[in-house]
């Protein structure tokens, strides 16, 4: 590795580490608002000496739950208050031992899958168990006040979650999604410019980072289903449901054009390696379906009808179709095919609904089917790669 590729890749990392730390930030001040509050609450308004479970119980709930759901961050409050209600009662009365640790994590965990909590809520009652057992004085000054304290610690938690500093659901499915459509669009483009070149191994590298962006699109999953959630707990973001639909309702079709991007790549790399004649309308079509992404990032971004979006779709298919009456190989064929299905996609995913996007790719395709083709404005039935 030489000292250019060094730096460029340090470059890449220290940038990826301060965007997760900008993504973090609104984080990290709600476990600092609810660590102080729990505090406060417990010590100052309870009159508890050493109210150490209070902020420990915030921090945990709002730490875990980050792109889960409420429930998990309830079961987290839940199972912290098990477990140590549990080691309170139990310690106080047979005292501190192996056998006694042993009871502690028995009765810890079982009942916190007789009242149907997940594995969160099962491993937080038994190691909050364990604590009180095995670390914590025996003395009847803090009788239940540790259990309290996890209760207030939690509630918290979840009140700043909900109320105080509620995360942005719009900005996180932003940033969620932000990276997928990036490598989607960065993809197309790096293929398109590898078949105008004919340059094999550039198309087989940006076919592998596009498989890479599975991992993106699982983000961009997790984060509708947060995003959802604080939508609806969150009384400052109630007035965002209508902007979130937009994003929810093109996930489905975000990740077939990602899977069908992935198959005309592939065959991309294909026609390079067996030499196929490249049209110039076919580099066009691909690189129109990698400007229908970025507008469609942007669009959906500032929260306008994704008209540029369309038009780069459309566009495409018609590049596709210059390049199919100049002649094509049989993985330029294919390549053909899968410009029409993630054109398709797109379509839909800018919120067209499904007749009227087929009827515009149709349109833009004309009539230059053969009989004998066997392919359709849908597209091909090659797997994605």
């Amino acid at each position: 590795m030489d000292a250019a590729e060094l730096g460029r890749r340090t470059r890449v990392t220290l940038r990826d580490r301060v965007r997760r730390v900008r993504g973090s930030l609104i984080l990290s001040v709600q476990a600092a608002v609810a660590a102080g509050l729990a505090w406060y609450v417990a010590h100052q308004l309870l009159g508890h000496y050493q109210p150490f479970f209070a902020p420990i119980a915030a921090v945990v709930t709002l730490a875990i739950s980050v792109g889960q759901r409420m429930r998990r961050a309830a079961e987290i409050v839940a199972g912290n208050a098990v477990g140590i209600l549990l080691g309170e009662l139990l310690i106080l009365v047979i005292g501190r031992g192996a056998w006694q640790v042993s009871l502690v994590v028995l009765l810890a965990i079982n009942l916190a899958i007789f009242i149907g909590g997940s594995a969160s809520l099962v491993s937080q009652a038994a190691s909050s168990g364990i604590l009180v057992a095995t670390l914590l004085p025996i003395t009847s000054d803090y009788y239940l006040s540790r259990f309290v304290d996890a209760v207030v610690g939690g509630g918290i938690a979840l009140l700043v979650m909900a109320l105080l500093l509620p995360l942005n659901p719009l900005t996180e499915v932003k940033r969620a999604v932000g990276p997928l459509m990036e490598a989607l669009s960065d993809g197309l483009n790096e293929a398109a410019e590898a078949l105008a070149h004919g340059d094999a191994a550039t198309a087989q590298e940006a076919l592998d980072r596009m498989r890479e962006a599975e991992s993106h699109l699982r983000a961009f999953g997790e984060s509708l289903k947060a995003s959802k959630e604080l939508a609806t707990i969150a009384p400052l973001h109630w007035g965002k449901h209508g902007l979130l639909s937009t994003y929810i309702e093109a996930a489905d079709h975000l990740a077939r054009s990602l899977r069908n991007s992935r198959v005309l790549v592939r065959r991309i790399v294909s026609m390079i390696r067996d030499a196929e004649p490249v049209p110039a309308p076919l580099v066009e079509a691909v690189h129109a379906l990698a400007q229908s992404v970025s507008s469609l990032r942007r669009e959906l971004a500032d929260a306008v009808d994704p008209e540029q979006a369309e038009q780069a779709a459309v566009r495409a298919v018609r590049q596709a179709r210059e390049a199919h009456q100049a002649g094509l190989g049989f993985s330029g064929e294919v390549v053909f095919a899968q410009v029409r299905s993630t054109a398709t996609d797109l379509l839909r995913a800018c919120g067209m609904p499904r007749e009227e996007a087929e009827r515009q790719v149709r349109r833009a395709v004309g009539r230059i089917d053969r009989p004998d083709s066997g392919r359709s404005a849908g597209g091909s039935s090659e797997k994605a790669g």
